[in-house]
């Protein structure tokens, strides 16, 4: 089955179709600005022009940077205030004509990984963090989901949440490099071993790219690795979780 994911985040949204059955993409993503200000409407019709550049008519899934309750964003730390309690597949359905399945979009990227990538087999207790404008969590015990963790907004220095310390967004807004901002990374990562004590950190999200680079700053005793998926996670992810919901009739 070939399910068209979107991934929406703080600065592009982007799409792809993807055959769920392996997890890969079926041909290029397409990326469009994030509208500023990202109010419902605005982004209502970045997410259409998503769909019709690929022509596309079916279940769409959808990861969605909020806390996701029943389709609904019950959280906006990155996006537009307006979005809390609003229904994203309401307002994404009818944009495009199509039906609309949405869910967090680090839990997303997370269950893409965990069924197609790194995390396949890991039975024990895995953190994937997403790390890009903001910081991005999904949790996992024996395969299972626990979701909305929303790890990004652990309180951290001054009383600011860690996203604002070492999230992507966090290092361009600072003007630090990438070495400064690795050893605030292991600092955070240090803090979640001590909370969670996880078997495996998987890291997504744009920053995942550049691993090689920081690794050798990454100092846990759980393993640490970046996503097999890299950027393409939350895209996938969203396809799987749209085919599952579709195929439930939920």
């Amino acid at each position: 089955m070939h399910i068209l994911g979107i991934d929406v985040g703080a600065s592009g949204i982007k799409g792809a179709v993807v055959d769920v059955a392996n997890g890969k993409l079926s041909g290029e993503r397409f990326r469009v600005p994030t509208p500023q200000p990202s109010t419902p409407q605005a982004m209502a019709g970045a997410f259409a022009e998503i769909v019709e550049y690929f022509n596309y008519k079916g279940p769409i899934g959808c990861g969605f940077p909020s806390i996701v309750k029943n389709g609904v964003a019950k959280s906006a730390s990155n996006i537009d205030k307006s979005w809390i309690d609003t229904d994203i597949q309401q307002v994404f359905g009818k944009a495009s004509g199509c039906p609309v399945f949405a869910t967090n979009d680090a839990d997303a990227a997370g269950v893409a990984e965990m069924h197609h990538g790194l995390g396949v087999g890991e039975n024990g207790l895995v953190l994937l963090i997403t790390i890009g404008t903001g910081l991005g969590s999904a949790l996992f015990y024996k395969g299972q989901l626990i979701p909305n963790t929303e790890l990004g907004h652990v309180l951290w220095k001054h009383g600011k949440p860690a996203e604002a310390w070492c999230s992507s967004g966090a290092r361009s807004k600072l003007k630090i490099s990438r070495s400064e901002w690795a050893d605030r990374f292991n600092e955070y990562l240090n803090h979640l071993e001590l909370l969670f004590s996880p078997d495996l950190f998987i890291l997504g999200g744009g920053e995942s790219k550049f691993f090689e680079q920081y690794k050798h700053q990454l100092k846990t005793n759980a393993r640490v690795v970046p996503a097999k998926l890299l950027n393409n996670a939350g895209i996938i992810g969203a396809a799987s979780y749209a085919s599952d919901k579709a195929q439930s009739g939920k």
